[in-house]
């Protein structure tokens, strides 16, 4: 069967798992073929789209056989848009499958026989949990068979497409509001006369929506990204928008000149009210900029913080490092528990944003070092002699983890401590592996920030040895 599976052929699986990355997975004479847009206990009718000597691709044409832990998705552009994976699968049924994911993880890469996983906690709210939104413009992509034909699309990309945007009509990850602000904006885009950015020619004007809602304050950011100012032209679409989100505070303009597909500009112009909104977390107020990183997920950050001030177990004596800040989340949420607290961050406008946070809230013993970890830990016994000895870490990482030249110099810090907070269980389970020498791994808790996608987050705690 493996020399008799061309590609483009067409086979019938059983779904029988759940791959990281969200792809279902079946075996066909032995060989492992991981099925784009199938979900355990499915029958599937599917085209082999890539062949391997130990595995093989394809994507999922037909549902010959519904599974026990399928749901008709909410959301009419389900299996077309890229936002979400899993909406047909029960919710309960995702995170079980993710939390094995973890489990298998640790075992396979983090060297660990029986790992320590503990019950995950599941989003307060599954639909509609989102407090930011990024939104493509694109001159490719398609509507609803509804809807007319345009030349300008904005929603969120086609699975599997760089260039193709599906134009969205509602969407269940952010709040309802957003619905008319995007029927709002692209009216207005349409009717402007400008293009929208082709990812093909690196051409036109509209590139990005971006909608940020304080949950707690009600507040909301709408942050338009184009290729040069408009300011003047912006400010007609402040009235439509007011009307459309009555706690809207800010709208800001953008611009991004260069050909990456990132939502960030390389400076900015104010259209209307102010910079910046606030959020709550706990009894902490941030503000929140257009650039500014904040967990997307308000009411499950909450209890993320929360399980990582319960594992840091603080008494109030400990000094507290926290590697890669950001804004001063987490080093805020420990402050009131720690001696002090010394974050470091290599993003300087988060670094600003931290002690502005922390003197919003009278956090007197947090301090905030600009810097990339890796170069600063480069001498452990200098940074000390800096900064003092911690006697807790706390690490928030990027995806791709712990830098290796870092991760070989954090047990010469001396912490009795590691509360490693990942949105990437892959890479953790990596860092673990590298720390096992000096470090146990002693609670993992999964913590499932993005439902109906295939992404889950995952604390651990990591003790000497």
């Amino acid at each position: 069967m493996r020399n008799g599976l061309p590609l483009g052929s067409t086979v019938e699986l059983k779904i029988d798992d759940l791959a990281f990355g969200g792809r279902g997975i079946a075996r066909l004479d032995g060989l492992v073929v991981f099925v784009d847009g199938a979900i355990p206990g499915q029958r599937v009718r599917a085209v082999v789209q890539k062949r391997k000597r130990q595995y093989a691709e394809a994507a999922a044409t037909e549902v010959l056989e519904r599974s026990p832990f399928e749901v008709e998705p909410v959301c009419p552009h389900f299996g077309s848009c890229g936002g979400c994976k899993l909406q047909n699968m029960t919710y309960e049924k995702q995170v079980e499958y993710k939390v094995q994911q973890i489990r298998d993880l640790l075992k396979r890469i983090g060297g660990l026989e029986s790992p320590p996983v503990e019950e995950p906690l599941l989003s307060p709210e599954p639909f509609f949990y989102r407090n930011k939104m990024e939104f493509s413009f694109s001159d490719r992509g398609s509507s609803l068979p509804s809807e007319p034909s345009p030349s300008l699309f904005l929603g969120l990309h086609r699975r599997g497409s760089f260039d193709e945007v599906v134009d969205l009509q509602t969407c269940y990850l952010q709040a309802p509001e957003t619905q008319a602000v995007l029927q709002i904006v692209r009216e207005f885009a349409r009717t402007s006369g400008l293009p929208a950015y082709s990812n093909r020619t690196h051409e036109g004007f509209w590139r990005f929506l971006v909608l940020r809602r304080g949950v707690r304050t009600g507040q909301w950011m709408v942050n338009l990204v184009t290729t040069e100012p408009r300011v003047e032209l912006l400010s007609a679409l402040v009235p439509q928008l007011l009307q459309a989100l009555p706690g809207l505070h800010s709208v800001v303009n953008n611009i991004n000149t260069g050909k990456g597909g990132v939502a960030f500009g390389e400076r900015e112009e104010l259209v209307w009210g102010k910079t910046t909104i606030e959020e709550r977390l706990g009894p902490f107020v941030f503000e929140i900029s257009a650039n500014s990183f904040f967990q997307t997920n308000t009411l499950q950050a909450e209890r993320l913080y929360q399980r990582v001030l319960e594992f840091a177990d603080l008494t109030g004596r400990e000094k507290v490092f926290d590697l890669y800040c950001g804004t001063g989340s987490i080093s805020l949420f420990v402050s009131r528990q720690a001696r002090e607290v010394i974050g470091i961050e290599l993003v300087e406008d988060a670094v600003a944003d931290a002690w502005r946070n922390a003197e919003r809230n009278g956090a007197g013993n947090c301090r905030f070092v600009a810097g990339d970890v890796s170069v600063l830990l480069r001498d452990p016994q200098g940074f000390i002699r800096e900064h003092g000895k911690p006697d807790v870490l706390i690490l928030d990482p990027p995806r791709d983890g712990v830098h290796p030249r870092a991760l070989i110099r954090l047990p010469s810090l001396g912490a009795k401590r590691i509360v490693y907070v990942s949105c990437n269980p892959a890479t953790q389970a990596r860092d673990l592996a590298h720390l096992a020498s000096s470090y146990r791994v002693e609670r993992v808790c999964p913590v499932d920030m993005f439902p109906h996608t295939a992404h889950i987050e995952s604390v651990a705690l990591l003790v000497t040895r």
